[in-house]
């Protein structure tokens, strides 16, 4: 028992750090492993606590490069969906719309890598319609950083003002949607001692993806983030296909 709870955290301090580096990650990795170990809204409402402990801790240490404008523009229509999202999680089958996700990012990544001029177009439009579906899938799925990712990579942003603004980006998505999770009863008491050991793993965690974006150059960075969300979308396609 105690080896299986250690090996959850290991996991977490994992996740974290190359959600840090990708800027999106902890969950599409943490909760399918944590689905082994818990039920989807036990799973879901812990990841999210790790999720935002990684997050804050990626703002505080990246808070140079934040991007007041594209924050605001992503996270409006975050919040509102994202709470959409989460009170709809007991509503609508989850692993159908986890396929048709990972689908779509797995062709977007393969795409814009073979085509590395391709890029999505900064508008306030694209922006906002990025930011709304981020969020929804992020409040029903736990899981809507991929998307994310490759909405902001596309536009070609530097790697430090890359990780800041999709770092507080996830933050206020998940401050709309945690607090729903709660209301809802979805945690039981149970497992409210992970909660303070999740946010320790966070900033450690978020410091550690730190030092690997610090010595990462630019060059290549945006190669690593499609890969990641190539990794993610076929992570999303098999748990869809397996339940």
């Amino acid at each position: 028992m105690y080896e299986l709870i250690l090996l959850f955290f290991i996991v977490a301090f994992l996740s974290i750090v190359v959600g840090t580096v990708a800027g999106f990650g902890t969950s599409t990795i943490f909760l399918p492993v944590a689905l082994f170990f818990l039920d989807f809204q036990t799973a879901l409402v812990l990841v999210a606590i790790a999720h935002i402990s990684g997050n804050v801790g990626a703002v505080g240490f990246f808070r140079k490069g934040l991007d007041k404008r594209l924050i605001i523009l992503f996270g409006v229509p975050s919040i509102i969906l994202t709470i959409i999202g989460a009170y709809l999680v007991i509503f609508i089958p989850q692993l159908t719309l986890e396929i048709l996700l990972g689908i779509f990012l797995f062709l977007f990544s393969i795409y814009s890598l073979a085509r590395p001029d391709f890029k999505v177009a900064a508008t306030r439009s694209n922006t906002l319609i990025g930011g709304g579906l981020s969020g929804f899938l992020q409040g029903l799925l736990g899981i809507g950083g991929a998307l994310r990712g490759a909405f902001l990579i596309s536009y070609n942003l530097d790697k430090i003002k890359y990780v800041a603004t999709i770092s507080a980006i996830a933050v206020i998505i998940d401050a709309a949607r945690i607090p729903v999770y709660f209301s809802n009863n979805l945690l039981d008491p149970q497992f409210y001692y992970y909660i303070p050991i999740l946010i320790v793993i966070g900033i450690v965690g978020s410091y550690a993806g730190k030092r690997i974006v610090s010595v990462t150059p630019q060059s290549i960075f945006k190669k690593i983030i499609l890969l990641a969300i190539v990794l993610a979308s076929l992570l999303l396609i098999y748990h869809g296909l397996v339940g």
